[in-house]
């Protein structure tokens, strides 16, 4: 799942953001060193360890395709299907179900988007580059004003969808990694940042 208020979900779909940063969903990463591929099951999961043990196994694996989440009613209001069976259409209503407008109840094999994972690498969320941080949603405006108080003017063209302040104008910052600390502290709540933890980064593309 992508935000949608601050336009990382269409950012994916439309293929301008193909990295995304994630905690680990369980436990934390506690100073890894080095990243491996585990063989066996988990054979492409980049593993993570502390020189002695494995400390945290990310989400996906490399070459994994995943569905971009999306509700239903921003689909499609019906779908359509092939019964193998009887060789015929039928369409799928799905008005009022709970994936209607909740992207969170919906099936993937019934998303239209699907991204394939190209590659995992660990790293502190501050380590992030400014070429990354305009893989991330943030982008340059031309646009964009310039701070008061010098005599020239400082540029400050970087932006993310939804970036408004209380009269409903757009704001902007002077470099893309100040773009993306304010964006990750609205995407994954405030002092993300400051707390900079260690995070997968995973890189995509684009398949469908």
């Amino acid at each position: 799942m992508f935000n949608e208020p601050y336009g990382l979900q269409q950012a994916v779909i439309d293929g301008r953001k193909p990295i995304t940063r994630r905690e680990p969903y369980f436990g934390e990463i506690s100073k890894p060193n080095s990243g491996f591929y585990v063989e066996g099951k988990d054979k492409g999961r980049l593993a993570l360890c502390d020189g002695e043990m494995v400390v945290k196994n990310s989400r996906y694996r490399v070459g994994e395709v995943v569905a971009v989440a999306q509700s239903y009613k921003d689909v499609h209001d019906y779908y359509v299907s092939i019964d193998s069976e009887v060789g015929i259409f039928e369409t799928l209503q799905f008005v009022g179900t709970s994936g209607w407008t909740n992207k969170m109840f919906v099936k993937a094999d019934l998303m239209p988007h699907l991204i394939r994972i190209t590659d995992i690498k660990v790293e502190r969320l501050q380590d992030i580059s400014n070429e990354d941080c305009l893989k991330e949603g943030v982008y340059k405006d031309e646009d964009g004003g310039r701070i008061i108080g010098n005599p020239f003017g400082i540029p400050f063209y970087y932006t993310f969808f939804g970036a408004k302040n209380k009269e409903g104008k757009q704001l902007h910052w002077t470099t893309p990694r100040e773009a993306f600390a304010a964006l990750i502290d609205k995407v994954s709540g405030k002092g993300t940042w400051e707390k900079n933890p260690w995070v997968f980064s995973y890189s995509f593309e684009l398949v469908k």
